[in-house]
């Protein structure tokens, strides 16, 4: 088999490009796998392009197969979906997903790949991870029969949380988002849109999703008395000041976080990481997720995507790359 690879770098911040890299020879219990397709993470991987990870979060901000250290050289990544070329022959030949970085070929531990379903198309199954980090917010958030609902941030963990809630019975769920033109995500996955000035309040759960300040502030806003705003958003090295001087004490308002890093306490004896990715796997059966896939890149191409993904130039949900593997 074919020892060689390409593999794309942050070289400093900024400046990305592709390398050649020679795998090791796989061990006993090794698979070799031909990449297919890898996803983007935007709000994730554009912070790492940007040199945007606090010093103190780069052991946190660690990938499982990060090469390289924060600010650059690194390679970084965590949606990889491929064909199992060498290894146990339950796997051999099988299309599988990895949380590994953006390259061509690549040599994993077979306990590191879960096989896709049948039932779902290997260019869907980039998601995986995305809908790993919504099922653990909704183990967190615990949603009740009957609640009433706010999604602030309509990217791709927002619309991948609202993709599920929209399954859940007797709720009132509304994907809220400045950008009016996410209407047309929320009809396809089934829930209302709103515009932040014309959201519903009186909600007692708000997920937010956005990254930003408004956003956060908006979250709390919405909440009736006891709500809860469930913090998904990851901030980097920037600073957000919250008005906590108005209901948030009188409302007795909750402000949590959730980080897909740990399985949910809720769920944590119970689950684990394996359970999880399998989970979100299978609930990528449904066509509905192909509405968070938004655009689509030769791996070639990916230095340059990268860069106006990251400047915001090219806007999006999941950027898909697509690999041309001999």
């Amino acid at each position: 088999m074919k020892r060689t690879a390409r593999a794309f770098w942050v070289d400093s911040p900024g400046q990305g490009g592709i390398r050649d890299v020679v795998l090791g020879k796989p061990g006993e219990g090794d698979v070799v796998v031909a990449g297919l397709y890898s996803g983007v993470s935007r709000g994730t991987e554009s912070l790492v392009f940007r040199g945007g990870v606090p010093r103190s979060q780069y052991t946190a901000m660690r990938a499982p197969f990060q090469d390289g250290e924060f600010p650059g050289p690194v390679k970084y990544g965590y949606l990889a979906v491929g064909v199992v070329e060498e290894g146990p022959a339950g796997l051999l030949g099988r299309t599988v997903f990895s949380l590994h970085p953006h390259q061509s070929r690549y040599v994993l531990p077979a306990s590191a790949v879960t096989p896709v379903p049948d039932s779902v198309p290997a260019a869907r199954a980039v998601l995986a991870g995305t809908v790993e980090t919504a099922v653990n917010a909704l183990w967190d958030a615990a949603p009740m029969l009957g609640d009433r609902i706010a999604v602030v941030g309509a990217g791709m963990i927002g619309g991948s949380v609202a993709a599920l809630l929209a399954r859940y019975p007797g709720l009132r769920v509304q994907l809220i988002d400045t950008n009016p033109a996410r209407a047309a995500l929320a009809a396809a996955l089934g829930v209302d849109f709103a515009l932040p000035d014309e959201a519903l309040g009186g909600c007692d759960l708000a997920i937010h999703t956005s990254a930003t300040e408004a956003g956060l502030s908006r979250s709390l806003e919405l909440l009736a008395p006891e709500g809860t705003v469930l913090e998904l958003s990851w901030y980097g090295d920037r600073q957000v000041s919250l008005a906590l001087g108005e209901a948030f004490h009188s409302g007795r308002l909750v402000l949590r976080g959730s980080q897909v890093g740990r399985v949910a306490e809720a769920r944590r004896s119970r689950r684990s990481y394996a359970d999880r990715l399998s989970l979100s796997l299978e609930l990528l059966a449904d066509p509905v997720f192909d509405a968070l896939i938004t655009g689509e890149c030769a791996f070639e191409e990916l230095p340059a995507v990268m860069s106006r993904i990251a400047s915001g130039d090219l806007p999006g949900l999941c950027h898909r790359v697509v690999y041309d593997t001999p």
